[in-house]
């Protein structure tokens, strides 16, 4: 509760601002938008997404890209981290919903992993509170990985004989390192550092031509019509739950095949009703499908539709192409070791 009031303080805050964005006189100067951007937006991507109780060290996130990529630990030796989340899609798998183990489809849409490290929590309703929570749940999750128990996949990486100097490396503090935590650890080490730097960071950073004369436009834009009440911060997202569909039922828009009953199949609680995690926008453009059930195909429809439901407006196709615009901003560059796929140690 302590959460969704804070959640509502943010919302209200960031609603009281635009006015005074509106009011700016001097809006369109690059200086005078780079402030307010800084505002609302926040610091540019770190180079890692850091965290306290997970430090990222060379070890680790060189085993967790290998882990990445590992099937043998799921229960039919198909699933990886890398099959929902393939980066040459942009680290999500363009399917409304992904395919786990024995062709079982997952309850919901596979957002990218990119950046995913910074958000507040994992998972489209918060039921992971961090990447490498995520991780190592994953093993258990039925339409995951699919593993009987974590000592089930402790025993299948022990048993192949490259691995245990590899954890052992990462994780020196350990006598026996291989465990489903260090498994989760080491994949988060690596996912922290999935970081995409994008044309909008260099334009919070203060260069002036960063952003072309659309994109610039299409900033204001996002502003004014108040899409940065929900998606503001470093991320423009993934910072907060809010109620998918404020003014009217979701489902009417996104055609929806089941309604889902969000947050609320984790708190239990009313309120939390159709209450997702907002998404984080960035590379928003290579992700598609759009929402928590993959439910929209096309982000001209995605933008509309938040316009309708999350902010009682409509949306002129000038403001939509305008926004869209903006978004485009928001693709930034994958780390270029990402995209070189590991050499897994033999099985013996």
């Amino acid at each position: 509760m302590l959460l969704r009031k804070r959640n509502w303080s943010i919302f209200l805050s960031l609603v009281f601002i635009t006015p005074a964005i509106h009011a700016t006189p001097s809006f369109a100067a690059s200086e005078d938008l780079i402030k307010d951007a800084k505002q609302i937006f926040g610091p540019p991507l770190p180079e890692v997404i850091s965290s306290d109780t997970n430090p990222v060290t060379p070890q680790k996130a060189k085993l967790g890209k290998m882990l990445f990529y590992e099937t043998r630990v799921s229960v039919d030796g198909t699933v990886s981290c890398a099959r929902c989340h393939p980066f040459d899609l942009y680290a999500a798998d363009g399917l409304r919903k992904s395919i786990g183990n024995q062709c079982k489809v997952n309850p919901r849409n596979a957002p990218t992993v990119l950046n995913a490290a910074g958000q507040i929590s994992e998972h489209w309703i918060g039921n992971r509170k961090d990447v490498e929570d995520q991780a190592t749940q994953a093993l258990l999750g039925p339409p995951s990985f699919g593993m009987p128990s974590y000592q089930a996949a402790e025993d299948v990486l022990k048993a192949i004989k490259g691995y245990p100097p590899l954890f052992q490396a990462a994780f020196p503090e350990n006598k026996d390192p291989v465990l489903a935590e260090n498994f989760g650890k080491a994949i988060g080490a690596f996912e922290r550092t999935l970081v995409t730097p994008s044309p909008f960071d260099a334009f919070l950073k203060g260069d002036k031509k960063a952003l072309k004369d659309n994109q610039i436009q299409g900033l204001k834009t996002f502003m004014e019509v108040g899409c940065m009440t929900c998606h503001s911060g470093t991320y423009i997202g993934g910072q907060m739950y809010q109620k998918f569909g404020i003014f009217e039922p979701y489902w009417n828009y996104t055609k929806s095949q089941k309604i889902d009953d969000g947050r609320y199949e984790v708190t239990k609680q009313e309120s939390d009703k159709y209450v997702f995690k907002v998404p984080m926008l960035r590379n928003v453009e290579m992700t598609a499908p759009y929402f928590h059930d993959g439910s929209v195909g096309h982000l001209e429809d995605a933008v509309w539709i938040m316009g309708k439901i999350q902010l009682g407006k409509d949306l002129t196709k000038e403001q939509k192409g305008s926004i869209l615009s903006f978004l485009t901003s928001l693709t930034g560059t994958i780390p270029e070791d990402a995209l070189k796929v590991p050499i897994l140690p033999p099985s013996d």
